[in-house]
C-alpha cells in the first residue's frame, strides 16, 4: 500500500508539472463521456415524448374500418353497426370503452357564404377514447344520445368563423336542413394534422342524428379502448373474430392499433441512439490515441527520471503503475468533467421545454460513460507504461 501511495503521489506530481498538457489531453475524454450521457438522455426524452403524444391521441386504442367502405357497391350487410359496437363491449375481455363515428361533408352559412365543414356523428364514449379537450361548454350526455337532441360541439375555428367574438355556447348553427344548438367547443388533445376524422373545421353531433343525412345508421370507424397496454393485441384479435362472425364472408375489416406507430418510433429512436453512440465512442477512441501519443512523448522526455527511479530501487511494476495512474487520472478526470457537463446541459434546458415533459437522465449512461472513458485511458496507456517499465536503468541514465 505504501508503494502504491508513493507511486500515485509521483503520478499526480507529474501531472501538476504539466497541467496544460494534461487538460488538453483529457478534452477528447470530456467530449466523449459528455456525448454518451447526452445521447442517452436525448434518446430517452424523445422516446418519452413520442409515447406521450401517441397516448394523448388515444390510450391503448384499437380502431376498425370497413375496407373499401366508400364504394357505392358495398352491401349494407358489410357495414359496421351499433350492434357490432355493443357486441364488442359485451364480449371482448379487457375493453373499457367503445365508440363509433360516421363522417359526412356539410356546409354552414357564414355572412351569406357557405363554408365547408366536416360533420361527424359520434357515440357517447368518443370523448373518453379520443381524449378530446372541451374548451368551453360540455360534451354530450346520455339523454342527448337517447332523445336525439339537436345539439353539437364545434372546433374553435368553426366558432371563430360563425360566432366571431360572441359566446358560441347556446348559439344556433344550421347544418343542411337541421339547426343545432352549440353546447361546447372542443379540440384534440394532440393535433393529428388532419390524419384522423377531426379536421380544423369540424362539427360533432350525436350519431343517432346522422340518419337524417345519410339515410342509414352505420359506423365508418369503430374505436375500442383496452384496459392495459398488454391487452391491446388480444383485443385486436377478438374484435376481428367478432366482426367476421357477425358479417358475411366477403366483408373485410382493417383492424389497427397504435402499437405499430409506437414500435416504429422506438426503432427510429434506437437507430439514432446507436449512430450517435458510435460517434461518441469514436471520440473516445481518438482521445485514447491522443492519451497514448502524449504518454509516449512523456516517457521519452522522462527517460532520465525513469532511470534514476530504477537506480534507487523502483520495481518494474511501480514504474508501470505510475504511468498507468497518470493515464487513469487523465481519462478519469476527463470522464468526471464530461459527465458533469452531460448532466448540466439537460438541467439547464429543462425550463425551456414546453409542457410537463421531463428530461430523464439514465444512471446507467453515467456509469457506462465513466467505465468506458477510464477503460480507454488504461487501454491506451498500457503501451507507454510498459515501455517505461522495460527501460534499462544504465541506458536511461545516459539519455540526454
Amino acid at each position: 500500500m505504501m508503494h502504491l501511495r508513493e507511486t500515485l503521489s509521483v503520478a499526480i506530481d507529474a501531472l501538476r508539472a504539466n497541467k496544460l498538457r494534461a487538460i488538453l489531453t483529457s478534452l477528447g475524454v470530456i467530449i466523449g463521456s459528455a456525448s454518451i450521457v447526452l445521447v442517452v438522455t436525448v434518446a430517452l426524452t424523445s422516446q418519452k415524448y413520442v409515447i406521450s403524444q401517441i397516448e394523448a391521441i388515444g390510450s391503448n386504442m384499437v380502431y376498425v374500418e370497413l375496407v373499401n367502405a366508400s364504394s357505392k357497391n358495398t352491401p349494407l350487410s358489410y357495414e359496421i353497426t351499433l350492434d357490432d359496437m355493443e357486441a364488442i363491449r359485451a364480449q371482448v375481455p379487457g375493453v373499457t370503452e367503445v365508440a363509433g363515428t360516421r363522417e359526412y361533408p356539410m356546409s354552414v352559412v357564414v355572412n351569406g357564404r357557405e363554408r365547408p365543414v366536416n360533420l361527424i356523428g359520434v357515440t357517447f364514449g368518443y370523448q373518453a377514447i379520443r381524449r378530446l379537450v372541451i374548451m368551453r361548454g360540455r360534451y354530450f350526455d346520455s339523454s342527448d344520445m337517447e332523445q336525439r337532441s339537436k345539439v353539437c360541439l364545434i372546433t374553435k375555428k368553426v366558432a371563430d368563423r360563425v360566432f366571431g367574438l360572441d359566446n358560441p355556447i347556446g348559439g344556433s348553427i344550421r347544418l343542411g336542413e337541421l339547426s343545432f344548438t352549440v353546447i361546447g367547443v372542443f379540440r384534440e388533445r394532440v393535433s393529428t394534422f388532419g390524419l384522423s376524422e377531426i379536421k380544423d373545421e369540424s362539427v360533432i353531433i350525436p350519431l343517432t342524428l346522422m340518419k337524417y343525412y345519410t339515410g342509414t345508421e352505420v359506423l365508418r370507424t369503430l374505436y375500442a379502448q383496452a384496459e392495459r397496454s398488454d391487452q391491446v393485441d388480444s383485443v385486436e384479435r377478438r374484435i376481428s373474430q367478432i366482426l367476421k362472425s357477425r358479417h358475411p364472408a366477403g366483408a373485410e375489416y382493417d383492424v389497427e392499433t397504435l402499437t405499430a406507430i409506437l414500435s416504429a418510433a422506438k426503432n427510429i429512436s434506437l437507430a439514432l441512439t446507436i449512430v450517435l453512440l458510435l460517434i461518441a465512442f469514436i471520440a473516445l477512441l481518438i482521445s485514447g490515441i491522443g492519451i497514448m501519443n502524449i504518454m509516449l512523448v512523456t516517457v521519452k522526455e522522462r527517460t532520465r527520471e525513469i532511470g534514476i527511479r530504477k537506480a534507487i530501487g523502483a520495481a518494474h511494476r511501480e514504474i508501470m503503475y505510475q504511468f498507468l495512474f497518470e493515464a487513469f487520472l487523465i481519462s478519469g478526470g476527463g470522464a468526471v468533467i464530461g459527465i458533469l457537463v452531460g448532466l448540466a446541459i439537460p438541467a439547464a434546458v429543462q425550463p425551456f421545454i414546453p409542457g410537463n415533459l421531463r428530461v430523464p437522465v439514465s444512471t446507467w449512461s453515467v456509469i457506462a460513460a465513466f467505465i468506458v472513458s477510464c477503460s480507454t485511458g488504461l487501454l491506451f496507456g498500457y503501451l507507454p507504461a510498459n515501455q517505461a517499465a522495460r527501460m534499462q536503468p544504465i541506458e536511461s541514465l545516459r539519455y540526454e
